[in-house]
């Protein structure tokens, strides 16, 4: 393994970190949410050009984190909890404990708090920016969405954009019944949102000032227990968890979907996914492992042809996961781990960055939402 292991080196919020940056340094950061749940920061790491981490800095968030009842390994239960918004230099944080969201300015991998704003709702887990466009998913009590706009000054709440999901969960919401992701189209006309044990994904019309038009429209899914997505040229592709599989949907303009092709990848788990160079990664929680995917010019997903689509085996319970350039991170809590690895043209990975230490919590649980420029 050619990645280097390192802890400790901490700076408060608004502060710089005293080290030096490391040789052929660049500009990128990585940045990774610890969720503590009395008291949630963000540690913001220097990525140099040969993919490998120095830490720069801890800043707290001003809120807690948070955990979904009997979450297994990710407290959370959820996908871009974390995000970083390169057109303002942003980065925004939910704090599910307190419902909260924080926004930082980015400088490098130096972060200034802020802001921070009421998410409207209870326990937010996943976060969607798009232009001037930001929701927020709440998963607690019957789930909502809240939009807001984008400001020089931070987050205005989006009049009139509120919505319910009618979920009937609980607050903090079981793990298995939570909404897991929220996304907008590139187009800025459709709200994803997917919905784990309620077996659909629901679409939100969304008019020209970013409202949701109505109900959502709800399509059930190929394969029990949708979990994360990403946008592709004909619309998104969805890890499926029961079956661990990828199902690439067509996204109409109407709102529905039609599925266009699925591919199991025979690993445990698969939650958590992350387009870099052309293809799709996805992590497999109950197997240890990294899945690469293939998307075709007509829709099809398949696997990509080494070894059966598994790249990387980190072990433990590997969750959310962040590109920077050509290089993949991916967040192993209940290991306290943070792996790089280099992504090679023919969709192979290559470790290149090992962080240890970071903290796991009472509940097995640790951090989930990472980031990265």
């Amino acid at each position: 393994m050619a990645g280097r292991t390192m802890t400790g080196n901490t700076a408060v919020a608004g502060e710089t970190a005293t080290r030096p940056e490391p040789h052929g340094a660049t500009r990128h950061a990585v940045f990774v949410q610890l969720n503590d749940p009395t008291g949630n920061s963000v540690l913001a790491y220097q990525r140099s050009g040969d993919g490998s981490l120095l830490e720069a800095g801890r800043y707290p968030t001003g809120g807690n984190g948070g955990a979904a009842l009997q979450a297994p390994v990710d407290a959370l239960a959820s996908q871009g909890s974390l995000v970083y918004d390169q057109h303002h230099r942003m980065l925004y944080a939910v704090n599910a404990g307190s419902d909260t969201l924080t926004v930082f300015d980015v400088d490098g991998a130096r972060l200034t708090r802020r802001q921070i704003i009421d998410s409207g709702g209870a326990f937010p887990v996943s976060i969607a920016a798009h232009g001037n466009l930001l929701y927020a998913l709440n998963a607690g009590d019957d789930g909502t969405v809240q939009g807001f706009r984008i400001t020089p000054d931070g987050l205005a709440p989006l009049p009139g954009s509120r919505r319910s999901l009618r979920l009937g969960n609980t607050n903090p919401p079981v793990f298995i019944s939570a909404p897991a992701q929220i996304g907008i189209s590139p187009d800025a006309r459709h709200l994803v949102v997917t919905t784990k044990n309620h077996n659909a994904i629901d679409v939100f019309l969304l008019d020209s000032d970013g409202c949701p038009q109505g109900e959502p429209v709800v399509t059930a899914t190929a394969n029990p227990v949708p979990f994360s997505f990403a946008f592709t040229d004909q619309g998104i592709a969805v890890t499926e968890v029961v079956t661990s599989s990828v199902t690439h949907y067509q996204l109409h303009r109407d709102g529905t979907l039609t599925p266009l092709s699925s591919v199991a990848d025979g690993q445990a788990a698969l939650c958590w996914i992350q387009p870099l160079g052309g293809r799709l990664y996805g992590a497999n929680a109950g197997s240890g492992t990294i899945t690469a995917f293939d998307l075709s010019r007509d829709g099809g997903v398949a696997l990509s042809g080494h070894d059966g689509g598994v790249v990387a085996q980190p072990g433990g319970a590997p969750i959310d996961m962040a590109a920077s350039g050509d290089y993949l991170y991916v967040q192993n809590p209940v290991s306290g781990r943070l792996d790089g690895y280099h992504a090679a043209r023919d969709g192979t990975l290559r470790q290149v960055a090992t962080v240890t230490g970071l903290p796991v919590f009472a509940d097995g649980n640790g951090m989930e939402g990472i980031a990265a420029s």
